[in-house]
């Protein structure tokens, strides 16, 4: 009883504070104050927060690969693998098939990557004279070749192997070093791969287990709330790594066929380039279109303006008919937001930051329109009805 007259004070004296206009205020002013203060000190809080997270990083590489690959390996199992009736071995064949196919991509885009890479550099030092000339032929052409001194350019290129060569014996032990960590690299991506192997064979115990944890932690009604959240924020991710991935795909085939049909060099090479920088929004296609276009104009200057136009016409079409079939209207996030969200997220993040901007902008917009919003008027609705 005493208990119970006590937190019934302690309550009236809450309810009184908060019918004051000054608490009011100071609950808003300490709010603002943190966050100012997070601002202002936003470098070092990402730095605590990423040197904390780097102890985890194989781990979340390994769940960011399970969450990739979970999209195949649940249409395997739902469509091509349908006829297995023991749901254990109907998975644990989705997921072979599943690593099968990854591993025959990656080996596809190395085996397709590495030797034009190498071919590039070889023909790029022992053509470099010829290069120039006929970069100096096309610039007199266009009337430019007075304003840029080649013929100084061209005197100087008989030693660009010699600079080469001076430059890897004063930094051998760096190139080492980084030969070194590269190859750190390459193991620890190994290693998240195969973990994400394990952790797509025990992905229903993950959930129920995750699952289980939260219906523990909080009310039913809260749970399923929570439940619904996650879900959907789950379908805007699966919905734009598919999309963002068979856009790629369509836009890289789109290149190949083109270079080939205007019998372009490196065509695979360049068009890989194509498909994975248009993974990045907003800035990717045009960073591809100038890599390849400084490839081809060390060839054929012509048909380098010829690639970037038809870049621009691949974009168009990518932008108005490919990308809105493919996404329909999943994201439904305003330009604006989308490239606050790329440059925010990319100052923050860098790389990683840009490519998650798109989805994160989406559930951002989610988060507003669906949960904020309704919240705030269902708080307006109940502050007009007290106070009629």
């Amino acid at each position: 009883m005493k208990s119970d007259r006590k937190n019934t004070k302690e309550t009236n004296i809450r309810d009184k504070y908060k019918r004051n206009k000054w608490y009011t205020y100071a609950v808003a002013g300490c709010i603002v104050v943190a966050f100012y203060v997070l601002l202002t000190h936003i470098g070092t809080v990402v730095g605590g927060l990423t040197t904390f997270i780097g102890y985890f990083k194989v781990v979340l590489m390994g769940c960011v690969l399970a969450y990739i690959m979970n999209p195949l390996a649940k249409m395997l199992y739902y469509r091509v693998f349908k006829v297995i009736k023991q749901e254990t071995l109907r998975w644990t064949i989705s997921i072979a098939v599943t690593v099968i196919i990854v591993l025959l991509v990656i080996g596809f885009l190395l085996g397709t990557l590495i030797p034009q890479i190498m071919d590039s550099v070889v023909m790029l030092v022992s053509n470099m004279d010829a290069y120039l000339a006929s970069l100096k032929k096309l610039l007199e052409t266009w009337g430019l070749g007075r304003s840029i001194d080649l013929d100084k350019l061209m005197s100087s290129s008989g030693i660009v192997v010699q600079k080469l060569q001076d430059f890897m014996n004063k930094n051998a032990n760096r190139l080492v070093n980084t030969a070194a960590a590269a190859g750190s690299g390459v193991l620890t991506w190994l290693i998240a791969f195969i973990l994400s192997i394990y952790m797509l064979a025990a992905k229903d115990r993950l959930k129920g287990g995750i699952k289980h944890l939260l219906s523990t932690l909080m009310p039913k009604k809260y749970f399923n709330k929570t439940l619904k959240f996650f879900s959907r924020c789950d379908v805007i991710l699966v919905r734009y790594i598919v999309s963002s991935l068979l856009d790629a795909a369509i836009v890289g085939i789109i290149n190949a066929v083109f270079m080939s049909l205007m019998g372009m060099q490196y065509v695979g090479l360049i068009s890989v380039i194509v498909a994975l920088t248009n993974l990045i929004p907003t800035f990717g296609p045009f960073i591809g279109g100038a890599i390849g276009a400084f490839i081809l104009v060390l060839f054929k200057p012509w048909h380098a303006l010829f690639f970037l136009l038809f870049t621009l016409v691949l974009q168009f079409l990518d932008g108005y008919i490919i990308k809105p079939k493919l996404f329909g209207n999943t994201l439904g996030v305003s330009g604006l937001l989308i490239l606050v969200s790329v440059l925010v997220c990319g100052n923050i993040a860098g790389v990683v930051g840009i490519l998650i901007s798109i989805p994160l902008a989406a559930i951002l917009n989610f988060i507003y329109l669906d949960v904020l919003l309704p919240y705030l008027e269902r708080r307006a609705a109940k502050r007009e009805a007290a106070e009629a």
